[in-house]
């Protein structure tokens, strides 16, 4: 925004140097300082109405501009509001989420899937412990494009039940590496923040954004 210049001292004067040291104006003080300035100015010099002009237009677009960001404001936090509600209803639901690893709570195993890109290839899941040794590998057959799930009992290749806690998860499918997931009851919602949006606490997992989930069974 261009200065405005007030060539007669008072309290115009007084104005401007008390807005200068906040560095900022708002549209009414802009209006009250260019009224001051042409009550004030020379008769002999007036002022240029083009400049006066361009001065409005520029506190005009500021003030849309900060209307603008004001409704912007308003409408994510209204969006927020909407997104954690809607995540409230998936509360005791179970859902699945990409990751590499799933934690063993109890004897009654836990449940995954992978990511099958290309039908027709064998697949397997490696259960992997946290030395980085395969303690189990699950074969699912040739299954369809798409998720497919699994079970891990909680024994490892021997047959033997494996300490809770936990572990690594690795899929093939052909020879490539997939991506793998872990599927969860959602135990609780909450914000992860303005930019990131609602999140679930799903068991056997953690904490999880609402847009990483793959898949409500």
């Amino acid at each position: 925004m261009a200065d405005i210049s007030i060539n007669n001292t008072g309290s115009a004067a007084s104005q401007a140097t008390q807005k200068s040291k906040s560095n900022s104006l708002s549209q009414a003080d802009f209006l009250s300082l260019l009224i001051q300035q042409m009550r004030n100015q020379d008769p002999t010099q007036p002022m240029d109405s083009s400049q006066m002009v361009s001065q409005l237009a520029q506190i005009s677009q500021v003030s849309a501009t900060q209307a603008l960001q004001t409704s912007f404001n308003s409408l994510s936090t209204a969006m927020q509001g909407n997104q954690l509600l809607q995540a409230s209803n998936l509360v005791g639901r179970e859902v699945t989420v990409p990751s590499s690893a799933a934690k063993l709570e109890n004897s009654a195993g836990l449940d995954g899937a992978i990511n099958v890109a290309d039908a027709g290839q064998t697949a397997s899941v490696q259960i992997v412990d946290s030395a980085g040794k395969v303690v189990r590998t699950i074969g699912l057959g040739t299954p369809d494009v798409g998720l497919a799930d699994f079970h891990w009992d909680g024994l490892g290749d021997d047959g033997q039940p494996l300490p809770l806690g936990t572990y690594g998860l690795k899929a093939q499918v052909g020879t490539t590496a997939v991506q793998t997931y872990v599927t969860g009851k959602v135990g609780s919602v909450g914000m992860a923040g303005t930019d990131q949006g609602a999140y679930l606490q799903v068991n056997g997992f953690g904490g999880v954004l609402l847009a990483q989930v793959a898949r409500v069974n």
